[in-house]
């Protein structure tokens, strides 16, 4: 809003000063007025289900547990006369209640107000759960408010207090400088408050030209669109947000303040600690999102403990904790970070840390790594390597604000070449957070070697409890070093069933495989070719898949391991060892399958189910596994969610991980891209009818369309021409 000087001092100029400052405030409470409502949406939406899940909890209640409270209650008149559960007791009230013969204004009394206690508890105890039902109205309007809030958060967060502050500056310079609006206001003031008013006008034009105030009215007037955005379709919604629970609901604990088991989002660390880490401050300004309470103290627990371990569950976002951290230190003025992590996921962190944060990741790894090292030395930002890489990384002279390591447990084994070079960075560098999934509490000799690196003094204190490992002394003496949380303490209300994509990158033996299948044409090579090198070191998908069981087996997990190709399952077999069972194939006798399945849920020692995605997709229950590998996207997409409905079903007892495994630049994206088109018009048209419910593949692309349009894209993007 560049502002011209009203050099004469004329009424006019200053009227106009005068208007475009009021346009300005009145943008700024808009904006909060906007940010009010959106947020008060969320509230009356929660709300809404909330209470509505309550009263079925209580209608679900035998009026016979209000005998629990009172033991002489004549619950079975109250039955006679039709009030069979709690909610019927409290809707019809004492008045009612008392006209029931032989209870009486005592009775009726206390049978209200022991309905009253469970129904307090009840509704403490309940909590929203996110398998909602699109087409249920109380549903749609929560994900519908969260979305609005979920898409504006970032520029919102940004804008807030600048429009509280211009609003405020903007409203007092407006008001002392009226007396200068025209040549009869002028009149009839005194000398004194001319010369206030003009020290206004002049202030009021300073603050409107500067740049801070620039910047300011254009965070106000970017959150003002996202806020009052257009809706989108339900479905797509929907989608959203079975992409980003976790990120739905730490705006939902943020705006509502839904309770967390406070204990369990602390890791059950002793209260003293616990209170010192409440006390640590967290600058969220850098943050694209928000964070559970949990996760907040995972934050906190990494920036008061300096050095430390959070050894959270698989699936509770470890990485968003880690990224909070480091926003907060580049809140406070730092500019460089460093993440080593496993080759096989250092495209997720590079993807976590810009989808999470205004933080920049620079990729120092591969063949463009001395260029980036150099940008990321000059500009500040958020480098990410590898354990490989690291050993040979000659660093500028730059101060490294925190070191995070994801999957320490790398270098579980000190004498390693790999674990040398990490220590020496450790002692380089003052904070420094190390990542992992794997349980310590019962592997003392691997977690004296991760503590080693950051707080040696701990070691000792170790060493004189290996008998009672994971007891409570055991966690007490650890815990200013180590945090653990579980999902079930932490993430009761996330869906039962939660998708993560895992993006890797070809090797040079798949990349060629690739380029060659991509230049015969050979759509089903293409799909293959990431595991073309048939081995851990060659093939990314292949690396991360065996991570992903060794931590899910670990946390004493199953896995089911699914597949369109029957090589691709002898591979992935081979790589796991005598884990795996199977491959369970569509060529074996049903009764034959069946006792694969068995063996797998009553078998400790395979905990690893390996099967063709046609065989074991359809009529075997496999609910004894909680973590569902895709080793490829499917041309089918019912292919992948008939396969999943075999773990994620009645008798799971345990929150489903789904993990798919991708190539980025490759087959693999340009199949997604294509299927999400299918699947959008498919859910705007058809969701609702008979189309829909009788055939299970409507929502499908024919697998020659498909196979065509990918490979003519992929030919397109290597430079190869389209195929004749």
């Amino acid at each position: 809003m560049p502002v011209q000087k009203p050099a004469s001092g004329s009424p006019a100029a200053i009227r106009s000063l005068l208007h475009r400052a009021a346009a300005a405030a009145a943008a700024a409470r808009s904006l909060l007025e906007d940010d009010r409502r959106a947020q008060q949406a969320v509230r009356e939406a929660y709300t809404a289900l909330h209470s509505a899940a309550v009263r079925d909890r209580l209608r679900a209640t035998p009026v016979e547990e209000l005998k629990q409270i009172v033991p002489r209650l004549p619950v079975a008149k109250l039955t006679r006369a039709g009030f069979t559960d709690v909610e019927a007791i409290l809707r019809a009230g004492i008045e009612r209640i008392e006209q029931i013969p032989g209870v009486g204004e005592q009775a009726a009394a206390q049978a209200v107000a022991a309905a009253q206690r469970i129904a307090e508890g009840v509704e403490q105890d309940t909590r929203i759960s996110t398998d909602l039902d699109p087409d249920d109205e109380k549903g749609a309007a929560l994900l519908a408010a969260l979305h609005r809030m979920q898409n504006a958060q970032s520029a919102a967060d940004r804008a807030r207090e600048p429009a509280r502050t211009l609003g405020d500056q903007l409203g007092r310079l407006i008001s002392a400088a009226g007396p200068l609006r025209g040549r009869l206001r002028r009149t009839f003031v005194g000398a004194r408050r001319r010369e206030d008013a003009r020290a206004a006008v002049a202030e009021l034009e300073q603050l409107l030209e500067a740049p801070e105030t620039q910047r300011d009215l254009k965070r106000i007037e970017t959150a003002a669109r996202r806020l009052n955005a257009r809706r989108p379709r339900p479905t797509t919604i929907r989608r959203d947000f079975e992409k980003r629970a976790a990120e739905y609901f730490g705006t939902l604990a943020r705006i509502v303040g839904v309770r967390e088991d406070a204990q369990a989002a602390r890791g059950f660390i002793p209260e003293d600690l616990a209170a010192e880490i409440d006390k640590q401050h967290l600058d969220t300004r850098h943050l694209r999102v928000s964070l559970r309470g949990y996760q907040q103290f995972g934050a906190r627990f990494a920036l008061a403990g300096r050095r430390v371990i959070i050894g959270d569950e698989m699936g509770c976002g470890k990485t968003v904790e880690a990224v909070a951290a480091l926003a907060h230190l580049r809140a406070e003025g730092e500019r460089h970070f460093l993440v080593v992590c496993p080759a096989s996921v250092l495209i997720n962190w590079m993807r976590e840390v810009r989808g999470h944060s205004t933080l920049r990741p620079y990729r120092l790894h591969g063949a463009h790594r001395d260029e980036m090292l150099l940008a990321w030395a000059a500009s500040g930002g958020v480098g990410i390597t590898t354990f490989e890489t690291v050993r040979s990384l000659t660093l500028p002279r730059v101060r490294i604000a925190m070191l995070v390591v994801d999957e320490a447990h790398y270098v579980k084994n000190p004498h390693t070449q790999r674990s040398k070079a990490l220590a020496d960075w450790t002692r380089r560098i003052e904070r420094v957070l190390f990542l992992t999934g794997t349980p310590m509490e019962n592997q003392v000799e691997e977690f004296r070697s991760l503590v080693g690196y950051l707080q040696p003094g701990l070691v000792d204190e170790v060493d004189g409890i290996d008998a009672i490992a994971g007891s409570k002394a055991f966690r007490r003496a650890v815990a200013p070093a180590y945090l653990r949380r579980n999902q079930e303490d932490v993430l009761a209300e996330l869906p039962e069933m939660t998708r993560v994509d895992e993006w890797e990158e070809f090797g040079p033996q798949e990349a060629a495989a690739y380029r060659q299948a991509v230049d015969e044409g050979n759509f089903m090579a293409m799909r293959r070719a990431a595991y073309a090198a048939a081995t851990t070191q060659g093939s990314a998908k292949l690396r991360r898949l065996v991570e992903i069981v060794d931590e899910a087996c670990d946390c004493g997990r199953k896995v089911v391991v699914f597949s369109y190709f029957r090589d691709v399952l002898d591979i992935v077999c081979a790589a796991l060892g005598p884990r795996a069972l199977g491959p369970l194939t569509g060529s074996m006798p049903a009764p034959r399958r069946q006792e694969l399945v068995d063996s797998f849920a009553q078998s400790a020692a395979h905990p690893v189910l390996v099967s063709q995605i046609q065989a074991g997709g359809v009529g075997l229950n496999i609910q004894a596994a909680s973590v569902v590998i895709l080793c490829e996207p499917q041309v089918k997409p019912t292919l992948e969610t008939q396969a999943i409905a075999r773990a994620h079903r009645l008798g799971q007892v345990r929150k489903v991980q789904v993990h798919r495994l991708l190539v980025a630049d490759s087959v693999d994206e340009r199949m997604l891209e294509l299927l999400e088109t299918k699947t959008e018009l498919f859910d705007a048209y058809a969701r609702r009818s008979e189309i829909a419910e009788s055939s299970p593949g409507a929502r499908d692309l024919a697998e020659p369309v498909l196979a065509r349009r990918v490979v003519d894209a992929e030919r397109e993007r290597l430079g190869l021409g389209v195929a004749g």
